[in-house]
């Protein structure tokens, strides 16, 4: 039987190298990493997802890789990594690495052979055009600080496509090398202990643009291949899709004989519910929310699942609202130009954004709360701050904040970190940090940390059907999720004042409280129908006809 344990995973987001410093050089390394696994632990978390840590020439965060099989010399060793994998199965923590093979950075020495020869085994590994393509700004991805899709190789004497930054060159993935290749990198990472990976890009990787000649081949067959691989050399092994897809297109991702197709991938981040969440935040409303949840196409299969969050590495990504809805959230939650990007998104942290702790906590409680499974991004669990003067999505990718002392606790250095740990204000490191936090009630990393521990108790929000409760006032989103037999329902106020609601749940006998804010006094069960008292940003969890302590 197939072990479908991120159905009810909590995953956890990390940049090594912004994490913790070990050897004192002012960047994150493993054996830091190694060293901090008591707090991703103690948060709760189930997997932790590593942001690229391949070498690499680090124009772009690490998405620019040179060599797949291997270790960024700053932050340490395949040794060093191995290591980190041991403790992190010690402490019962999956390990999931991003896969970005979409495209290599062009210091690879596959596209430096493919550039300098026109015969060489690696030419065609590539997408080429030896004339000028007619539209070289077609499909730019980054507006604004990118200026084109194809970029005139001297060297080489062609024009070669890159959907990002010039200095990404594109993998064909029309060429059958390739499509080995990246079967031969999982199956390496898979050997070192990882239990999946997060695939970048999935929208471009399985794409044929840019080609004289597109293959007669489903370009979507990849993701199949990929699949089978993955279950014969590692049973459990998961693929995580980084999609900002239409709905109608989930299910070509998901595949599965539901939609007439093999298995693909097990988890899609869900992008238009991340986004509705932050209309439903600037609004104090549930409806967009609401309307999110119902354009969810039916299914996915049994062995598939949405992967939800509120923020990530890069930008938070307006692009599926319309253009006054996503004003609304500019105008919300980033009305400085300086605070959006790409014009389509916000570069701005979790905790700045929303302002009020209660309103991250509401925040927080929500992602764990939404049928699927939940992705955090690092320092979001104790309310991090972030750094508009770093350039484009480095805003909020700063230094782990653990202590107010040198560096946050982040590095020994003299020298200057990676990144500047974020200092100034409420939410630098002299105020906010995980030493203020840990074991002091009412603080977020407490919450949030009660949140993982009630979320990974309820199964049916992973495994079950969920439901959209009706006739609450708009300012709620109430939500029941049903597995063999059981029931939890959700109560969440989006407005910052309070409200009352009586959901109407049938035959329930009492409510039980799992979870509530500290405002909550009241523990002995609830009656079907009484009406239940939610305080501006305030939620409630209750396992319905629960055994009453």
């Amino acid at each position: 039987m197939m072990d479908l344990w991120y159905k009810n995973a909590v995953i956890y987001c990390l940049d090594v190298e912004t994490y913790m410093d070990a050897s004192g050089d002012g960047v994150g390394d493993f054996r830091g990493l190694e060293h901090r696994l008591d707090h991703v632990e103690g948060l709760g978390a189930t997997a932790v997802w590593l942001n690229p840590f391949y070498p690499t020439p680090n124009r772009d965060n690490g998405y620019d890789i040179t060599d797949f099989y291997g270790v960024d010399p700053r932050l340490g060793n395949p040794g060093d990594f191995v290591a980190f994998s041991r403790a992190a199965a010690d402490r019962g923590l999956k390990v999931i690495v991003d896969l970005v093979v979409n495209h290599t950075s062009t210091d690879h020495p596959w596209f430096q052979s493919a550039r300098s020869d026109p015969d060489s085994p690696y030419r065609d590994w590539y997408v080429w055009s030896e004339e000028k393509p007619e539209d070289i700004t077609e499909g730019i991805i980054f507006p604004g600080v990118q200026e084109a899709v194809w970029t005139f190789d001297e060297t080489a004497g062609a024009w070669y496509m890159h959907r990002f930054y010039e200095h990404q060159a594109d993998l064909n993935i029309a060429n059958s090398d390739v499509r080995a290749e990246i079967l031969k990198i999982m199956g390496y990472w898979l050997e070192l202990g990882v239990s999946g990976f997060r695939i970048d890009a999935v929208p471009f990787l399985i794409e044929y643009k840019g080609l004289k000649e597109e293959p007669d081949r489903d370009p979507h067959l990849l993701l199949s291949e990929m699949r089978d691989f993955l279950s014969w050399r590692r049973a459990g092994a998961i693929m995580l899709a980084e999609a900002n897809i239409e709905r109608e297109k989930a299910p070509e991702y998901f595949g599965g004989r539901e939609f007439g197709a093999d298995e693909r991938m097990h988890l899609i981040l869900d992008f238009p519910l991340n986004q509705a969440l932050w209309l439903g935040f600037a609004r104090g409303q549930a409806e967009p929310v609401i309307r999110a949840l119902g354009t969810r196409p039916e299914g996915p299969p049994v062995q598939a699942q949405w992967a939800t969050f509120l923020r990530n590495h890069d930008e938070l990504s307006l692009d599926k609202l319309s253009e006054a809805e996503r004003q609304e959230v500019f105008d919300a939650f980033g009305p400085e130009e300086d605070m959006q990007l790409y014009g389509r998104g916000l570069r701005r942290r979790l905790a700045p954004m929303l302002g009020d702790t209660d309103r991250v906590a509401l925040a927080q409680s929500l992602l764990f709360a939404l049928p699927g499974t939940p992705v955090m991004w690092y320092g979001d669990e104790i309310g991090m701050g972030e750094d508009l003067s770093q350039p484009e999505r480095d805003a909020v990718r700063t230094p782990m904040q653990w202590a107010d002392e040198h560096r946050g606790g982040f590095s020994r250095a003299d020298c200057d970190p990676v990144r500047p740990v974020v200092e100034e204000g409420p939410l630098g490191f002299h105020e906010t940090s995980v030493a203020a936090q840990r074991g002091r009630p009412g603080s977020l990393l407490s919450r949030v940390q009660q949140m993982v521990r009630t979320r990974r108790a309820c199964p049916e929000i992973g495994w079950g059907e969920t439901r959209v409760l009706e006739g609450l006032p708009a300012e709620v989103l109430g939500l029941e999720s049903r597995w063999r037999g059981a029931r939890v329902v959700t109560l969440h106020n989006f407005s910052g004042e309070p409200v009352t609601c009586a959901p109407d749940l049938g035959d329930a006998h009492h409510l039980v409280s799992l979870l509530g804010g500290p405002d909550e006094a009241a523990r002995d069960p609830i009656p079907p129908g009484a009406e239940i008292a939610l305080p501006g940003y305030g939620y409630r969890w209750y396992r319905v006809d629960g055994e009453r302590a």
